[in-house]
C-alpha cells in the first residue's frame, strides 16, 4: 500500500529479458534498509525487489522483475535506459497518509492532450480510458505515474472523457512531470473508494 506522495526519482539503468524482464533502477534510497521481497512503487506500479547493490561510486541500485502483463498495460514496457521513475517505498503503521490511498495496481494509462500554465502551478488535461471515466469526480483523487492529485474538472471532448489537475511547483521538480510532454501517456490507478462505492451501488440495483 502506498499514498501517492513520490520519495525518490530513480534512472532506470538497464532492461533485460530473462522470462519477465529485469529492470535496474538507480536511486537516492539507503539500499542496505531495502528487503529482498520489499514492494516498491514504480511510477505507480507496485514491484517487488528482487536485488539490490552499490557500485564501486556508492550509487545505490535496486532491481525488480516485471512480466509481459505489467509492461503490456502500463507505460513500463515504453522506457528505455535513461528513463526517469518515480519512486515510492511501501507504507509502513504509523506513517503519515500525506496523500490518498494508493495500492500501485494500475487501471489504465491516460493520455496528456494539454498542458498550460495556470497561476503558479501547470495544468495539465487527460484522455481517460473510457472505462474508467466513471470513477473520475472533481476533487476527487487519482495517481498519475504514482502521484497523488486532486482532479479539478471532467468533461467531455469530441467524443473523450477529459479531466484536469494542476500540478504544482514543487511535484514539477520532485517527480517526473517536469519533463512530461502532450502526447505522452501515464500510468492511471482510479481512487479505491470510488471503485468500492461503484461497486456497492451496482450491488444494490
Amino acid at each position: 500500500m502506498f499514498t501517492g506522495i513520490i520519495t525518490d526519482v530513480g534512472n532506470l539503468r538497464s532492461m533485460e529479458k530473462r522470462g519477465d524482464t529485469r529492470m535496474v533502477i538507480t536511486t537516492a534510497y539507503p539500499v542496505e534498509n531495502v528487503e529482498i521481497g520489499a514492494s516498491i512503487a514504480c511510477s505507480g506500479v507496485c514491484l517487488t525487489v528482487v536485488d539490490k547493490g552499490r557500485d564501486a561510486d556508492g550509487q545505490a541500485w535496486f532491481a525488480v522483475d516485471a512480466s509481459a502483463e505489467t509492461l503490456n498495460c502500463t507505460n513500463l514496457g515504453k522506457l528505455a535506459p535513461g528513463h526517469r521513475i518515480n519512486l515510492e517505498r511501501a507504507l509502513r503503521i504509523g506513517d503519515e497518509l500525506g496523500g490518498h490511498i494508493v495500492s500501485g495496481h494500475v487501471d489504465g494509462q491516460a493520455r496528456i492532450t494539454a498542458i498550460r500554465p495556470e497561476g503558479g502551478s501547470i495544468r495539465y488535461s487527460f484522455a481517460s480510458p473510457r472505462e474508467l471515466a466513471r470513477y473520475i469526480a472533481p476533487k476527487g483523487s487519482v495517481a498519475l505515474d504514482g502521484v497523488s492529485l486532486t482532479v479539478n474538472e471532467v468533461g467531455d471532448q469530441d467524443g473523450a472523457v477529459i479531466f484536469g489537475v494542476n500540478v504544482i511547483p514543487h511535484t514539477q521538480q520532485m517527480t517526473t512531470f517536469g519533463n512530461r510532454a502532450v502526447g505522452d501517456l501515464v500510468n492511471m490507478e482510479v481512487d479505491v473508494v470510488a471503485r468500492y462505492v461503484d461497486r456497492l451501488n451496482q450491488a444494490e440495483r
